[in-house]
């Protein structure tokens, strides 16, 4: 029987909620609403007139997927190799992404990425996806 991959299983549910969020993101500049809206007013003015919980969760979404998928700038640096980073970015990402309305579905999605990350951490998988990046000087 086959093992589970933890962490590519943990990588791919990160990056569709990163797409999700950042999709979410846009979608909320021209639908501006907060989920918890049935319940107080008062966070209104994080989404209009400025639209700065959209902005936040679009960053969030592309600073994911930059993590997830590496560019040169970020390959094979502590940000890309540690587990706890990552938990901890997705955790905060989550939180931003559940006051937004359209974002609730990345929210629940990057939660579920942090804990299996979480969870191959713990069973001592080795984030394998990282030798692909690796390149060793023969010289």
């Amino acid at each position: 029987m086959a093992r589970l991959i933890k962490m590519h299983l943990a990588r791919l549910i990160v990056l569709s909620a990163a797409t999700y969020q950042i999709a979410a993101a846009l979608e909320g500049f021209f639908w501006p609403k907060i989920f918890w809206d049935f319940m107080t007013d008062n966070l209104n003015g994080l989404v209009k007139p400025v639209p700065a919980l959209q902005m936040i969760n679009l960053l969030f979404g592309i600073g994911i997927i930059v993590l997830e998928l590496p560019l040169g700038v970020i390959a094979n640096t502590w940000l890309q190799r540690s587990v706890r980073f990552r938990v901890f970015i997705l955790i905060l990402s989550s939180f931003a992404s559940v006051l937004l309305y359209q974002g609730t579905d990345p929210a629940i999605y990057h939660l579920i990425g942090a804990s299996l990350y979480l969870w191959a951490h713990y069973t001592g998988e080795k984030m394998s996806f990282l030798a692909e990046n690796v390149t060793e000087d023969t010289s």
